[in-house]
């Protein structure tokens, strides 16, 4: 069976067939940063590169790239409460986003694209928008004529705002033509940042960054665009406005991917209602591995429900997934039975539960071989590292203890070893007493 993926476009799956043979472009939009990344963005984040990981298991040549909104409203109202330079603050969360996705294991982006490193290739955009009749020049900026755009509101199926939908800046003027027109390039503002260009003084709005970034890394189409369900509209709408408008190319994208809403407690997630949670928050108490079978075991574009229970349980999957791989031999076989199943359920619209499924249908089956090679195989998609022990960093003191206590067990001193394994237990170790001698993990 062929790769068949959901587009949102056309509302069903298609056939996967990229513009350039293997090869697959992929963008998918980044954060805004000016605070630390929230447990929404790790859902998005993570299934995204598990899908891109997904593409590279089929065969899939995939460069991944992803924008970093580095310039924003959002930023330069944080930076002036906190009286901080735009661009250390932007700087500063940007880097701590780097830290969460290694964190997370997302390790399959080709490119981070900065906002601010594209200043003239937005400046282009507008100037030509501007110059084929799409964009209009106002007061206060230059904007996109809804009117010129017949196709406007195609991807969402609707023109007008929902109460999910993800707004970054609001573009309120009454030179507006159209009450929906979004800008393109802000002019000016007192004690704000701004870029001296050939379109006036200003800074970028917030859709035209991604169409100059993918023009210039991709040009005017590629294959896959993805992002969350609340960027369908207006962002993803006015993407594919700005881009077509320009190229006269239909479409800007083949097939758009996107992720469902992370609930808290069945809640959509919100400061106001107080059930904010950071993912470095999450990951002081659960390690990494435990938020990606988590995400791993919902359709990416289903909405989940993050609870300490939906966490409880995934953590004791894991463990329990874990302590089973621990114990596998490697007869440097592949069972490519189970690999075909595995291929089948990523052919269906990248359906990892499914996927998850098998994983552990062969490792129940009791009468399949080169289990080893194949989970190590599969793992490549799921990033759960099962397979890796965890290097235990052990201070000279449990050392010493450990030592202690192996001579113990030799003189069968065994309420001795009994006290020692309490002492090294309280330093935050546990001690198992296998046929190898002593093993040491982390309580």
């Amino acid at each position: 069976m062929p790769l068949k993926i959901y587009s949102t476009l056309s509302r069903k799956k298609e056939t996967f067939k990229p513009l350039k043979g293997k090869k697959v472009n992929l963008f998918v939009c980044g954060p805004t940063v000016y605070d630390y990344s929230h447990l929404g963005h790790a859902k998005t984040y993570v299934q995204f590169d598990m899908i891109a990981k997904s593409l590279k298991f089929l065969g899939y040549g995939v460069f991944y790239l992803q924008n970093i909104t580095d310039i924003d409203d959002k930023i330069i109202r944080r930076s002036n409460e906190q009286e901080v330079p735009w661009k250390e603050l932007s700087r500063k969360y940007r880097d701590y986003y780097f830290e969460d996705m290694a964190s997370l294991g997302v390790d399959s982006i080709s490119k981070y694209a900065n906002a601010t490193d594209y200043i003239n290739e937005i400046v282009s955009q507008v100037k030509r928008l501007f110059e084929k009749g799409y964009a209009y020049k106002i007061s206060d900026g230059y904007y996109f004529d809804l009117k010129k755009d017949k196709d406007y509101g195609k991807l969402a199926r609707r023109t007008a705002l929902g109460n999910d939908d993800s707004i970054s800046r609001v573009d309120e003027n009454d030179e507006k033509r159209n009450s929906g027109d979004f800008c393109l390039w802000k002019f000016k503002k007192e004690n704000e940042p701004s870029w001296k260009t050939q379109i006036g003084e200003g800074r970028p709005g917030w859709h035209i960054e991604d169409t100059a970034i993918t023009e210039k890394e991709f040009g005017p189409q590629y294959d896959i665009h993805g992002g969350a369900t609340d960027l369908i509209f207006p962002h993803h709408e006015a993407e594919i406005a700005q881009m077509e408008s320009l190229s006269g190319k239909v479409p800007l994208v083949k097939y758009w991917m996107h992720t469902g809403f992370l609930k808290i407690n069945k809640e959509k997630m919100s400061k106001s209602l107080g059930n904010f949670s950071t993912i470095r928050d999450i990951l002081k108490s659960y390690p990494s591995g435990v938020l990606r079978y988590l995400f791993a075991s919902g359709h990416y574009r289903k909405p989940l429900d993050f609870s300490k229970k939906s966490l409880d349980n995934a953590k004791n999957s894991f463990e329990r997934l874990q302590n089973i791989c621990e114990n596998l031999k490697d007869d440097g076989k592949e069972n490519k039975n189970y690999l075909k199943e595995f291929e089948e359920s990523i052919n269906n619209d990248i359906n990892l539960p499914e996927a998850l499924q098998v994983m552990w249908k062969l490792l129940r089956d009791e009468r399949a071989q080169g289990k080893y090679q194949t989970i190590k195989k599969i793992d490549e998609v799921f990033g759960l590292k099962i397979l890796e022990k965890e290097k235990i960093k052990i201070s000279s003191e449990v050392k010493s203890l450990l030592q202690k206590r192996e001579e113990a067990r030799k003189n069968q001193n065994w309420k001795e070893s009994d006290k020692l394994r309490d002492k090294i237990k309280e330093l935050g170790f546990l001690v198992l007493d296998g046929k190898d001698g002593q093993e040491l993990k982390k309580a």
